[in-house]
């Protein structure tokens, strides 16, 4: 069963920049679409960021356009997520997750989510 690990989460100001990381064990990595959710406190998990199986296409949801990045290095099982100008109202835990083997960047196409890392930015 794949797992998924993701790093990188911590405190940072508002304005500051993060980057996290979520490396995958296994040997498909390269067939899944991989996406970033969050869920802040009271609120449902949300996908924010998707990245199809070559990195061609790529989804952002609005509040998060311009700010954020996803990218993948298939060779290293690894996707990440750049972030940049961190507002408060980015504050929330942040999970990696993936798709079936190629999978859509649709939100309902998520089969498989990681622990977690918290991410919070002080104003």
């Amino acid at each position: 069963q794949v797992q998924l690990a993701e790093s990188g989460g911590g405190l940072v100001q508002a304005g500051g920049s993060l980057r996290l990381s979520c490396a995958a064990s296994g040997r498909a990595f390269g067939t899944y679409v991989m996406g970033w959710f969050r869920q802040a406190p009271g609120k449902a998990r949300e996908l924010i960021a998707a990245i199809s199986v070559t990195s061609v296409n790529t989804y952002y949801t609005d509040s998060v356009k311009g700010r954020f990045t996803i990218s993948r290095d298939n060779a290293k099982n690894t996707v990440y997520l750049q972030m940049s100008s961190l507002k408060p109202e980015d504050t929330a835990v942040y999970y990696c997750a993936r798709t079936a083997p190629y999978g859509t960047l649709s939100e309902s196409a998520f089969v498989s989510w990681g622990q977690g890392t918290q991410v919070t930015v002080s104003s």
